[in-house]
C-alpha cells in the first residue's frame, strides 16, 4: 500500500517542501530502503522510527519499505522528518487514516521512546506553509510557541508519536497541544548609557550611529571606554518592529549556534565574536551552510573588539554583507541567502602598545610599527565604517567626579524621533534609515547648501576621499541635520560629519608623534 505525508526542511532563512512517499509490500526477507538525497541524519531516521512504532505496542508484518523523499533532486537533511515518515509508514500499515495526512505539513524528530524532539527551522517553515496555503501543521510541543508566532495557520503541537497517531485517527487534542504555553522569561538588562562618563565625543557619535544606522569605529587606548559605548548601543536603538522581529527570529531558527528561540525576539541582537573566529564563523557557511554571526546580527549589532586582531581575510570577508546586507553562499548544488543587515561597531588601538597620543603614557612604537598596524585594516573596509572616532583616555578628575551622564532613555527619544522623519521621508522606498540610502535618494535629500558644498571640495581634495566615503559623510550629514530637525544639509552638519573621520585625516603613513590625534578628533 502506498501512503503520502508531507513536510518541509530549512534552506537557508526559507523552507523546501518535501513530500514523503512510502511503499509497503509484504515480503519474507523485509528491507528498508530511503531514496530522495538524503544526508545521514535523515537515512538514519529508521532506526529511530522503527524503535517508536514498536514503543507503541505494534508489530509490523515483514516487509518490503520504499521511502521516497521528493523531489528526488533536491538535497534533504536534519531529522525534522522523523515525524512524517513515521506516519506515512503507519499509513501504509492502515493504522492511520491515508486522507487524515492530507492538507497537513508534519515536522518533528523521533527519539526511540516516541517522543517528539524539537526541531530547527520551524518558523520558516511555518511561514511558508501558510503562504503555500497549507490550513494546519503538528510540530514538538518544544517548538509550539515558535510556531504560534505565524498568525492565520492552525498549530498542533504533540509531544509523543501516540498523541499525533490518535490525533489524526481520532481527533483527540494532544495534552501537549491543550497546555498553556509557559510566559516569557525575565529580560536580561541591557547596560545604560548613564553609566558612561566623559567622552562627550563618542556619545554623540554614538547617537548619531544609531539615528542613522551607520557603522562605527573606536579608536583609542586601552581602557578609555571603547567597549562599554559600544554595548549600549542597543539601549537607544528603536524597538524591533515586528517585521524586523519575525525576520531575525527566522534566522535564529535555523540557527545551530544559537539556543532555538521561544517565541518572537523582543530586544535587538548584540553579537560579539572573539577576534579568533574564522571567516565562516563571522560571514556564514559551512558544508551544511549556516547563518554566521553577520546574519545572528541581523536587526542588531555586531561589535568587533580589537578589530586589528582579526585576520585579514575574516575582516575582507565583511566587506560584501557591509555593502548588500545579506550574505550569499554559493555552493555546487544550491545557492543561499541569508539576511545581514546589521550595524558594525568596531573598537582599537591607535598602535600596537596602544598608548599613542595619550596623555597618561608614552607611545614605545616606531612611525613603521603604526603604519603596519594600521595596514591590518584596509582602504576598503575603512571606507565602509561611516564613523571613525578617536576615544581619549577620561582624565582622572572625571573619572573621580563620579557624575552619571546622560540617560539612554533620554537619547532614546532623541534616536526615535531622528528615525520617524526617515520613516517618513523614505516612505515607499523600503529604506529604513539614512545608512541604507543610494546615489538617487542622497541627490534627493543629502544635497548641501553652498556653503557646504564648498567645504565638502575642499575636504574631498585634501583628505583624499573616494567616492565612497564622499557618499558615507553626506549620508551622515543627513542624520545630523535629521537630530537637529533640520530640513537643509548646513556646512555645520557636514563639518561635524567630516570631524568624525579620524583616520581619513590622519593616514597610517603620516602618525602623530606626541601630539596625538588631530584637534577636533
Amino acid at each position: 500500500m502506498l501512503a503520502k505525508a508531507y513536510s518541509a526542511t530549512p534552506r537557508g532563512v526559507d523552507a523546501l517542501f518535501v513530500t514523503v512517499e512510502v511503499d509497503r509490500i509484504r515480503a519474507q526477507q523485509p528491507s528498508v530502503t530511503v531514496v530522495g538525497l538524503a544526508d545521514t541524519a535523515v537515512r538514519e531516521a529508521r532506526e529511530r522510527i522503527f524503535a517508536a512504532v514498536r514503543h507503541l505496542g505494534r508489530r509490523s508484518e515483514p516487509a518490503n519499505i520504499v521511502i521516497n523523499l521528493a523531489p528526488a533532486d533536491e538535497r534533504k537533511e536534519g531529522a525534522g522528518l522523523d515525524l512524517p515518515m513515521a506516519m506515512a509508514f503507519l499509513a501504509a500499515a492502515g493504522d492511520v487514516p491515508a486522507a487524515a495526512l492530507e492538507n497537513r505539513l508534519l515536522l518533528g524528530e523521533l527519539s526511540l521512546e516516541g517522543r517528539l524532539q524539537p526541531v530547527r527551522g520551524v518558523l520558516p517553515i511555518v511561514l511558508a506553509a501558510r503562504e503555500r496555503g497549507v490550513p494546519e501543521v503538528v510540530v514538538p510541543a518544544a517548538n509550539r510557541r515558535e510556531a504560534e508566532v505565524v498568525a492565520g495557520i492552525g498549530v498542533v503541537a504533540a509531544a509523543t508519536l501516540g498523541e499525533v497517531v490518535r490525533y489524526l485517527r481520532d481527533g483527540a487534542r494532544p495534552a501537549a497541544d491543550r497546555a498553556t504555553a509557559a510566559g516569557r522569561g525575565a529580560e536580561a538588562r541591557v547596560p545604560d548609557l548613564e553609566d558612561v562618563i566623559g567622552q562627550e565625543q563618542a556619545r554623540r557619535a554614538l547617537e548619531i550611529a544609531a539615528a542613522g544606522g551607520h557603522h562605527l569605529l573606536f579608536m583609542g587606548p586601552p581602557g578609555s571606554g571603547k567597549s562599554m559605548l559600544a554595548r549600549r548601543l542597543p539601549g537607544i536603538l528603536p524597538p524591533l518592529s515586528p517585521e524586523e522581529a519575525l525576520e531575525t527570529t527566522c534566522v535564529y531558527s535555523v540557527s545551530t549556534r544559537v539556543p532555538r528561540p521561544a517565541g518572537l525576539l523582543e530586544a535587538r541582537p548584540f553579537r560579539a565574536p572573539h577576534h579568533t573566529t574564522s571567516a565562516v564563523a563571522l560571514i556564514g557557511g559551512g558544508a551544511s551552510p549556516q547563518p554566521g554571526e553577520a546574519s545572528l546580527a541581523h536587526n542588531g549589532v555586531l561589535f568587533l573588539d580589537e578589530l586589528t586582531e582579526f585576520r585579514r581575510d575574516v575582516l575582507e570577508a565583511l566587506r560584501q554583507p557591509l555593502e548588500d546586507r545579506q550574505v550569499t553562499v554559493a555552493r555546487a548544488q544550491s545557492t543561499l541567502s541569508f539576511p545581514a543587515s546589521f550595524q558594525l561597531v568596531a573598537a582599537a588601538n591607535p598602535c600596537p602598545c596602544g598608548y599613542l597620543g595619550d596623555d597618561r603614557r608614552d607611545c614605545s612604537c616606531t612611525p613603521v610599527a603604526v603604519q603596519r598596524y594600521r595596514a591590518r585594516l584596509s582602504g576598503p573596509l575603512l571606507d565602509r565604517l561611516d564613523l571613525q572616532v578617536a576615544v581619549p583616555a577620561v582624565p582622572w578628575r572625571q573619572l573621580s567626579a563620579h557624575r552619571r551622564g546622560e540617560a539612554s532613555a533620554v537619547v532614546a527619544a532623541r534616536v526615535a524621533a531622528a528615525r520617524a522623519r526617515q520613516s517618513a521621508r523614505c516612505a515607499g522606498l523600503g529604506l529604513r534609515c539614512n545608512a541604507e540610502m543610494g546615489p538617487e535618494e542622497i541627490r534627493r535629500w543629502a544635497r548641501p547648501d553652498g556653503d557646504g558644498r564648498r567645504l565638502l571640495e575642499h575636504a574631498s581634495r585634501g583628505l583624499g576621499l573616494s567616492a565612497r566615503a564622499y557618499h558615507r559623510i553626506l549620508r551622515v550629514a543627513r542624520t545630523i541635520a535629521d537630530l537637529a530637525a533640520a530640513e537643509a544639509l548646513s556646512a555645520a552638519h557636514l563639518a561635524e560629519a567630516i570631524a568624525y573621520r579620524c583616520l581619513d585625516r590622519e593616514p597610517a603613513s603620516r602618525p602623530q608623534a606626541a601630539g596625538g590625534w588631530p584637534a577636533g578628533s
